[in-house]
């Protein structure tokens, strides 16, 4: 199966030159405008990718992320969810690079087969990181009111971590 995903991204741009030579469409230069279209638009949503990924450092940084899924673990484990990994719920939809440390911290703790570690690489493999996504795709778009999109993704992200562990439990 290897073998064949090393050939998949060869044969799609032999693929894709085949297809615009037939069309007659100049690939090259089509290549070269999108090029400059996507410099304007990380020009225009940088400051949006930059505060949010200050404001989230300074969320782990200062010990806040820690105090929040202390005060969390307790409660989110009458619901059924393991509390050790209260944090990385709260993580998931501000940095997945973070999350992807928790899961490496998690599994090394408590071994690739437990509960907990199940657990946490679903959640952290079926969720998103809703601020950063919501910062790219509103600042492309030049959305300014954002109403309910935030708590929606918020409450939609943690109803999937409840599911996760449920499901994680039966199986």
């Amino acid at each position: 199966m290897q073998q064949i995903s090393v050939y998949v991204l060869p044969v799609l741009v032999i693929i894709l030159l085949v297809v615009c030579i037939v069309k007659k469409v100049r690939a090259y230069d089509c290549f070269l405008v999108g090029a400059k279209e996507s410099l304007s638009l990380v020009k225009s949503i940088f400051p949006y990718i930059a505060s949010i990924f200050v404001c989230i450092e300074l969320f782990k940084a200062s010990g806040l992320s820690h105090t929040v899924s202390s005060f969390l673990a307790k409660p989110l484990g009458y619901i059924g969810v393991p509390s050790e990994i209260a944090e990385l719920i709260l993580l998931v939809p501000l940095s997945g690079n973070g999350t992807t440390a928790l899961l490496e911290k998690t599994i090394a703790e408590y071994g690739a087969d437990s509960y907990i570690t199940r657990c946490a690489s679903v959640i952290a493999g079926g969720s998103e990181t809703v601020f950063y996504i919501s910062a790219v795709y509103f600042a492309s778009t030049k959305v300014k009111k954002l109403r309910y999109a935030i708590p929606v993704s918020l409450f939609c992200t943690f109803i999937g971590a409840l599911l996760a562990c449920a499901l994680c439990r039966f199986m």
